[in-house]
C-alpha cells in the first residue's frame, strides 16, 4: 500500500496527453493506492503547481502539445519545487540525458513496468516517512 505511517496516500501527478497511456498508468498507480491527478499538457501541470497543489511524485511524458515535458520539468524546478520526485517518461529510449538535464530525478521508458513503478513509489513512501516527524 502506498501510504506513509500516518496513512496519507502518495500524491501523484501524471502528465500525459495520450488518454490510453494516462489510463494505463493511472490504473497502475491505483494498485499502490496513490491519489492521482492527471494533466494533459506541461502547462496544465505547471498551473496545478501555481495553484498551490503539492505532489510527492510527478510522472511526466516528454512529447506533449502546448508545453512539452522537458519544459514543464524545468519550470517546476525553477519554482523551487525540489522535494517532489520527477520521473520522465517517453517511448524514446534515449531521453534519459535530456530529462536529467531538465531537472528530473529519473527516466523510465514507456510502457512503465509495474515492478519499476513499485520501486519508485516505495522510494517516495520511504522519503515521506523519513521526513515526517
Amino acid at each position: 500500500m502506498a501510504s506513509n505511517a500516518q496513512g496519507s496516500p502518495v500524491k501523484a501527478l501524471l502528465v500525459d496527453d495520450t488518454a490510453v497511456d494516462a489510463l494505463i498508468l493511472s490504473t497502475k498507480l491505483r494498485k499502490f493506492h496513490c491519489e492521482t491527478t492527471v494533466a494533459k499538457t506541461g502547462k496544465e501541470a505547471l498551473d496545478l503547481f501555481h495553484e498551490g497543489k503539492k505532489f510527492d511524485i510527478v510522472l511526466c511524458d516528454k512529447d506533449m502539445p502546448i508545453m512539452n515535458g522537458l519544459e514543464a520539468v524545468e519550470k517546476i524546478r525553477a519554482m523551487g519545487e525540489i522535494d517532489v520526485k520527477i520521473v520522465g517518461l517517453s517511448a524514446d529510449y534515449d531521453a534519459t540525458e535530456v530529462f536529467m538535464s531538465a531537472g528530473a530525478d529519473a527516466f523510465v521508458p514507456k510502457p512503465m513496468k509495474l515492478d519499476v513503478l513499485s520501486a519508485i513509489i516505495q522510494e517516495v513512501i520511504n522519503k515521506k516517512n523519513n521526513t515526517m516527524v
